[in-house]
C-alpha cells in the first residue's frame, strides 16, 4: 500500500478525487488551516474554513515535526540552497515535505512547483 502526506493544497481543496493508499497530514499542515481560520476576511468564510479544519481534525492525527523530520527539513532545506533557492520562503512547506521523507511517504500537492529541486529525495505526486 502506498503511503502519502497530503499537502495543505489538497486538504483546502474542494475538487480533489480521492487518493488511495494510507494518507496522512503532517501537524504544519493543521497549523496553515488554522492560521487560515484566524485570517479569514469575513464571517462566512471563517465558518467554512472551520468547518473543513473540524473536519479534517476528525479524520487525521497529524504527524509531528519530530527528530527525524528536523533532519529531513536540515537536508531538504540545505538542497534548496544548494541549487540557489530560499528555504525560507517556502518553510511550511518544506516541512510538509520533511514529514513525508522521514516517513518514506509521498507528498501530495497541487503546488509541485513549490518543491522543485527535490524530486530526487521525495516523491511528489501532484494532484
Amino acid at each position: 500500500m502506498s503511503r502519502g502526506i497530503l499537502d495543505t493544497s489538497i486538504l483546502i481543496a474542494t475538487d480533489v478525487t480521492p487518493i488511495p493508499g494510507e494518507l496522512a497530514i503532517s501537524i504544519a499542515s493543521l497549523a496553515e488551516l488554522q492560521f487560515g481560520v484566524l485570517i479569514a476576511k469575513t464571517a462566512d468564510a471563517r465558518a467554512i474554513r472551520l468547518s473543513r479544519l473540524s473536519t479534517i481534525q476528525r479524520r487525521f492525527d497529524p504527524l509531528p515535526i519530530d527528530e527525524a523530520v528536523a533532519d529531513s527539513y536540515a537536508h531538504l532545506a540545505a538542497r534548496l540552497v544548494e541549487i540557489g533557492r530560499q528555504p525560507r520562503a517556502r518553510v511550511m512547506d518544506l516541512l510538509i515535505a520533511a514529514t513525508a521523507h522521514a516517513h518514506d511517504a509521498a507528498v501530495y500537492t497541487r503546488n509541485a512547483g513549490d518543491l522543485v529541486g527535490l524530486e530526487d529525495l521525495i516523491t511528489i505526486r501532484t494532484i
